[in-house]
């Protein structure tokens, strides 16, 4: 939802500031308190009417004045008239769904990182706050657009976030007063059937637009001729050529092939400086080994990327469940978690992709994937597993199935997930060798994780996936740490905002350090982590962030680009409530 811009600047252009000096340089340009933060609202460096007019023009109109989606719920919202009871209903009916966050233009599916901001409400007298939303996004169609955006932001200070389909368990692609670029209409999508570009690769590729999403890049792929495939996440929603690949990116086929930054071949991008280029193996070389894992929202805005496909291939998958339906002995339960994560590595090591759930009582494994591969084969696989659940007299429901096709597969298993829920989450991927020896302690921190005595229950949604079984030898910025990988599991939690505060010291102080000395040989993923993670940077990138930071210093020196616990932003700090961001 968004108010008429042509109105809004009419309205606005009398008593405010004039436009600022052009030559005024990004150093000198402080808020009114003389603090080094970025420029937010109310102070004489915001932007006057006659600027963002001009923004509007220059984005073809895609410019718009951010109203919360649950304003519909309310009778007004910043003194504009907002309540629709038809409207109302619909976002009220559809707050959980993923596919309704999407298309929001700033949203976040996770609302603890907008502060609540405007949640939809059957009292239409509440207020409604905008919490910690941008205060405009431009609705970018083009890469000029873009290009614009970053230009104005750098022009007048603005805290700049980058927004696509608002899958972010971290809270990166929102925040309190900025300008958002949403990236969400960037569709395009071209296969290729023989790569003739830089490098060595001569295989079959395809080039997506920033706003391709994972179900929508297995479709194409699937109704090519022949059918292909593509490394990718497991959700649905996921927009692949953004955070996920720039953080690695892994997927029900990465211990077939990789991590998804190991297919990239080429990116197209927005610099820190409003400047298009490209970025491959030989051109901007620094550039494109840094977006293959180096996080994001870091070194550039990526508006497309150019990925290896793989010829489609039958598959075979198995769903397997534990709960109380089966035993309701505790310890008899932990041992069956205990036998099946120890066979982390023997999964990996046969190209399997395990997605599982861990709830107190409950083990929901939905599903492993056997790529390649019959029923029969995945069940030899599987034969330890079961065997070792029969060997310690616990029950268990199991189906197993065999596809065509990995796309068949992957449509019929993967469950849909919900958003609009207060998510707070840590993580670690556990070393090979650590799984080997000290299993026992990383599950231990499972314990901990399912029962915090401070917020009464938590939730680990695993997955087993080995990086390195496909491509020991690499040469991009992914943390060294995956490639001896064979288990990654996010810890979650449900505070409510009240709760926040100490949801995040559980987190930080007892359930990542617990992680951590369980498997000390592993590391955490910048996409799915702890925002409090200590040593963050040799925790998500190893001996890689040396490098990354003299990239990021080189294409982005001087901070335009912000999300936190990402490469180079050591100087910098969210201060205050709301937060504004601010130099050290």
């Amino acid at each position: 939802m968004a108010y008429p811009l042509a109105l809004l600047f009419a309205l606005l252009l009398a008593g405010v500031n004039s436009l600022p000096p052009q030559d005024q340089s990004l150093q000198n340009r402080q808020t009114t308190s003389g603090s080094k933060c970025k420029c937010y609202e109310g102070e004489s460096c915001w932007p006057s009417a006659t600027a963002w007019s001009t923004l509007n023009t220059t984005v073809d109109g895609y410019l718009q004045k951010v109203v919360p989606a649950g304003a519909v719920c309310y009778n007004t919202f910043e003194g504009k008239n907002t309540y629709n009871s038809s409207a109302c209903s619909i976002a009220t009916a559809n707050w959980s769904q993923q596919s309704f966050q999407q298309e929001d233009p700033v949203y976040a599916m996770n609302p603890l990182y907008t502060n609540g901001a405007c949640l939809p409400t059957t009292n239409k007298a509440a207020t409604c706050s905008p919490g910690f939303l941008a205060d405009y996004v431009i609705m970018a169609k083009t890469k000029q657009h873009i290009a614009a955006g970053v230009k104005f932001a750098r022009e007048y200070n603005l805290r700049l976030v980058v927004r696509n389909t608002g899958h972010d368990f971290m809270g990166r692609s929102t925040a309190y007063g900025a300008l958002a670029i949403n990236t969400h209409s960037f569709k395009d999508i071209k296969f290729i059937k023989q790569y003739a570009g830089p490098g060595t690769y001569t295989g079959g590729a395809v080039t997506v637009g920033a706003g391709i999403q994972s179900r929508e890049m297995y479709t194409a792929a699937f109704n090519q001729n022949p059918k292909v495939n593509i490394v990718g996440g497991e959700c649905a929603t996921v927009g692949f050529a953004g955070g996920y690949i720039q953080g690695g990116g892994h997927g029900p086929l990465t211990s077939l092939y990789g991590m998804a930054a190991d297919q990239a071949l080429e990116f197209e991008a927005v610099t820190a400086k409003g400047e298009l280029v490209t970025a491959n193996a030989d051109v901007n070389p620094d550039l494109f080994w840094a977006l293959r894992g180096g996080g994001p929202a870091t070194f550039a805005i990526v508006t497309s990327l150019t990925v290896k496909t793989f010829p489609e291939i039958p598959s075979a998958m198995t769903i397997l469940n534990i709960n109380s339906t089966h035993t309701t002995n505790t310890t008899l339960w932990w041992q069956a978690v205990t036998l099946f994560h120890s066979l982390s590595n023997h999964y990996v090591d046969n190209d399997l992709f395990v997605y599982y759930e861990l709830t107190p009582g409950t083990l929901h494994i939905q599903p492993f994937v056997g790529p390649n591969m019959n029923s029969a084969k995945l069940s030899q696989i599987l034969k330890p597993l079961y065997d070792g659940l029969t060997k310690l007299g616990v029950k268990y429901t199991s189906i197993t199935k065999e596809y065509p096709t990995f796309f068949q597969l992957y449509m019929d298993v993967f469950e849909s997930e919900p958003a609009g829920s207060n998510q707070l989450t840590g993580g670690r991927f556990f070393n090979k060798d650590d799984i080997t020896t000290n299993n026992a302690a990383i599950i231990d921190s499972y314990k901990q994780i399912l029962s915090p005595p401070e917020l009464g229950f938590g939730v680990i949604i695993g997955h087993i996936v080995g990086p390195g079984n496909a491509l020991p030898v690499f040469d991009n910025a992914v943390h060294p740490g995956w490639r001896n990988a064979s288990s990654f599991s996010i810890a979650s939690l449900f505070p409510t905002q009240q709760q926040w505060a100490a949801a995040k010291k559980v987190m930080t102080e007892k359930l990542t350090p617990a992680m951590m000395k369980a498997s000390p040989r592993g590391g955490a993923y910048v996409n799915e982590c702890d925002l409090g993670q200590p040593d963050w940077q040799n925790q998500f990138w190893g001996t890689n962030y040396p490098k990354l930071l003299q990239i990021r210093k080189k294409w982005d020196g001087d901070g335009i680009f912000y999300a936190q616990t990402t490469v180079g932003t050591e100087d910098w700090a969210e201060v205050g409530n709301p937060p504004k961001l601010c130099k050290k």
